[in-house]
């Protein structure tokens, strides 16, 4: 018990023993002066009142260094300050920070989880970390992430989050203001686990210092590049703990870094990689250098960033969508691709988009069917080329997904726009079986 719970108790103890003084000086006047129905309330209200402070289970409670009181309306068995649901003493206000901080409980579970050979029907949650977020609120986030997922019929997901570079011929890699700590990614592997979904890590070089678009993780050009890959290694080594601990399925080694594929320094960073983690070890490439030339990253699995440019106008029927994706990929070669999987496909759900869909800045007219067909198209090529899946870009891990997109949001989020969801679930919610088992090394 604290020292202001001890001033509550003697306060108490001494309104109790002032009350019973009274009531003798009552007493003694004479009994015709106080009825006894007159002193039952008030004994019965003190005991109500005051015996709650005396054994301890008092609802108003002071947080330490705090001179304001909080009303606790239940406790957790185990007394953890993160089972608390609070509000200021003057009266709780809506939806405050605290009270959507609280574990949601077990979000559902996938219907059919995935197991070698499935598709992979996955989304990529982006995910920037704020350091003043607690565990809880790390943990009611991921499980309102999870629900959301497992009613799009996914069975998979990819944990995207940004680490940082001094600039394009910097040799070092390091955690920023939003790389999550391995503990709140633990926290939600942990969640994304328990509802069934196949997990993936992905820890990608954010741009913002690259000044893009001319500038970008593809064309960074480190001075000393055995140097880049030991800081690299160096930043790496505690999430990869992680995603072991955690059994993810995938860890993306690398996303998009165009000007580093084929460095010598990727096999010793891979084989260290692979002794911390015993799932996949993957590199996402970007669309471009996919279908231009080798891939030359010594990894047991290879995803695509698919932005593939189409020119049709925006009223285009599907058909030309899927044709113009497959001219495409016929540049790289025809027929089946069940080794390879989508690791982003997205588009704007704006006018113009088709020509452009990896254009993350433009800001054209909304138009959903746009997004829409683009996802009816891009899941139609993945089951007739026998793709290993497709992860859709994205959705951020600190919104709500089920509220609707903003004016100034992102016209490459999908959730809350729903063309583009009722074509993700018919595209999940498909039977195409997936590549096999033995597609996959």
């Amino acid at each position: 018990m604290n020292e202001n719970e001890n001033e509550n108790e003697n306060e108490s103890s001494e309104s109790k023993s002032s009350a019973s003084s009274e009531s003798r000086k009552g007493r003694a006047a004479g009994r015709s002066k106080v009825p006894l129905l007159a002193i039952l309330p008030v004994t019965v209200t003190s005991l109500v009142i005051g015996l709650p402070f005396v054994v301890g289970d008092h609802p108003l409670r002071w947080r330490p260094g705090s001179l304001e009181p909080a009303l606790v309306l239940r406790d957790s068995p185990s007394g953890s300050a993160h089972s608390d649901t609070t509000a200021p003493s003057g009266g709780a206000s809506p939806a405050t920070e605290t009270e959507e901080a609280q574990p949601a409980g077990p979000a559902p579970k996938v219907d059919k989880p995935w197991k070698a050979g499935m598709p992979e029907w996955g989304v990529q949650i982006f995910w920037e970390d704020k350091k003043d977020r607690d565990d809880a609120y790390i943990e009611n986030q991921a499980r309102k992430q999870a629900a959301y997922l497992v009613g799009l019929k996914a069975n998979a997901v990819s944990v995207s989050f940004p680490f940082y570079t001094e600039g394009r011929t910097s040799t070092k890699l390091s955690a920023g203001h939003g790389t999550p700590t391995p503990e709140h990614l633990e926290t939600v592997l942990r969640v994304f686990h328990e509802a069934g979904l196949r997990t993936t890590v992905r820890p990608t070089l954010d741009e913002v210092v690259l000044v893009p678009p001319e500038g970008w993780r593809g064309n960074i050009k480190p001075t000393d590049k055995e140097a880049w890959f030991d800081s690299y290694e160096a930043l790496l080594g505690p999430y990869l703990d992680v995603a072991q601990r955690q059994r993810a399925a995938t860890f993306v080694i690398g996303t998009e870094l165009n000007s580093m594929e084929g460095d010598p320094g990727w096999k010793g960073l891979i084989a260290t990689a692979e002794k911390r983690f015993k799932g996949e070890v993957s590199y996402d490439a970007n669309w471009d250098n996919y279908v231009g030339g080798h891939i030359a990253v010594p990894v047991e699995r290879l995803g695509v960033d698919a932005y593939f440019p189409v020119k049709v106008p925006d009223d285009a029927p599907v058909d030309q969508l899927v044709d113009g994706w497959n001219a495409w990929l016929d540049k790289k070669t025809k027929g089946p691709l069940p080794r390879i999987v989508l690791a982003e496909a997205g588009i704007s759900a704006m006018d113009g988009a088709y020509s452009a869909p990896g254009d993350f800045y433009a800001r054209r007219k909304l138009n959903p069917l746009v997004q829409a067909n683009w996802y009816k198209a891009v899941c139609q090529v993945v089951r007739e080329r026998k793709m290993t899946g497709v992860y859709w870009w994205s959705v951020s891990f600190n919104a709500d997904p089920k509220a609707a997109p903003k004016e100034e949001d992102s016209r490459l989020n999908f959730a809350g726009r729903p063309d583009s969801e009722r074509e993700i679930r018919s595209c999940f919610g498909s039977d195409y079986a997936g590549p096999g088992a033995g597609a996959t090394p």
